[in-house]
């Protein structure tokens, strides 16, 4: 199956770029198994899933923002490959119906992301503030999502996990608009370190949820 991954993205220049069309695909480094496994265990693999979701966003927006469109293509579409793959482990744990939901929920946000690297990179005010209102927005509702599949994850503290992960991307990218890598680098390394925010009460939520799956061991 085949699909694509994000709206269109304006480079630098006014080159405008579509993001490729991938394969999805499950490895073996990141997938949470069906079988029985560890608290621990699933704690690593979402904190490896998520961290890579910051660390691939990053740099696929460095890449566009810098007009280099060959490394956006290649950085688009691993991003997706990630997508997929935190869908996949969703659908391990709740079913594949909430794992496609996940997926469009997920995919969503990134797009948001698009629309603040483009109106960045136009520097259109209006579009950037837009897209910061469709993001804040979109923590409610993930919290949501999340909460509804979930009794151990209430909604108000996810959106503002997932808030914390919206903002720290904006000052990445606003410091990859600047030209200023040190700060990049640095915003890009909290956001990464971030991520562990959501990961690790997602994965005690889900094993105390499902103890019998998931073994404190």
């Amino acid at each position: 199956m085949r699909f694509s991954l994000l709206p269109t993205v304006l480079l630098a220049g006014g080159l405008t770029l579509a993001a490729p069309q991938v394969r999805a695909q499950m490895s073996g480094d990141h997938a949470i198994p069906a079988a029985t496994m560890s608290v621990g265990d699933l704690r690593v693999a979402l904190n490896n899933l998520l961290a890579e979701h910051a660390q691939l966003g990053l740099t696929a927006t460095a890449a566009a923002l810098g007009g280099r469109s060959a490394e956006f293509k290649a950085a688009a579409g691993a991003l997706d490959a990630n997508s997929v793959q935190l869908s996949q482990a969703i659908g391990t744990v709740y079913g594949d119906g909430a794992g496609q939901a996940f997926l469009a929920l997920w995919r969503k946000h990134i797009g948001f992301i698009v629309d603040y690297t483009t109106g960045v990179a136009k520097k259109d005010q209006k579009m950037q503030d837009k897209a910061v209102n469709d993001l804040l927005g979109y923590t409610k509702d993930f919290g949501a999502f999340l909460s509804s599949a979930n009794p151990n994850l209430p909604t108000e503290v996810v959106a503002d996990l997932v808030k914390g992960h919206v903002v720290g991307f904006k000052a990445a990218i606003d410091a990859q608009a600047k030209g200023d890598w040190a700060a990049a680098y640095a915003k890009t390394r909290e956001a990464v370190a971030h991520m562990q925010r959501i990961a690790d009460p997602l994965a005690m939520a889900i094993a105390k949820q499902f103890p019998d799956k998931y073994a404190a061991r």
